[in-house]
């Protein structure tokens, strides 16, 4: 699954993880929702969505198909890109 946005990186955490209940994995979810309702830094959240999927082996190398990176998120209108 290639994830390029908040909403993408949401639903892949609601799919099928090795370990749901890893500390990885559950600040990920939290970051996540707080991105969405605008409490958190899309950035930040990606980075903790991000290190989650390493570290449950999840991530592909790059030489693989697209990976997910921290310019593919889509940002809110109101907020920066990231660089």
């Amino acid at each position: 699954m290639t994830v390029s946005s908040i909403c993408e990186a949401e639903e892949a955490l609601q799919g099928q993880w090795p370990i749901g209940g890893a500390a990885a994995y559950r600040d990920a979810r939290r970051l996540i929702g707080e991105a969405k309702d605008g409490s958190c830094s899309p950035a930040v959240a990606f980075a903790a969505f991000k290190a989650a999927a390493i570290d449950q082996h999840l991530l592909q190398p790059e030489s693989g198909a697209r990976h997910v990176r921290q310019r593919d998120i889509n940002h809110r209108d109101d907020e920066a890109d990231v660089p």
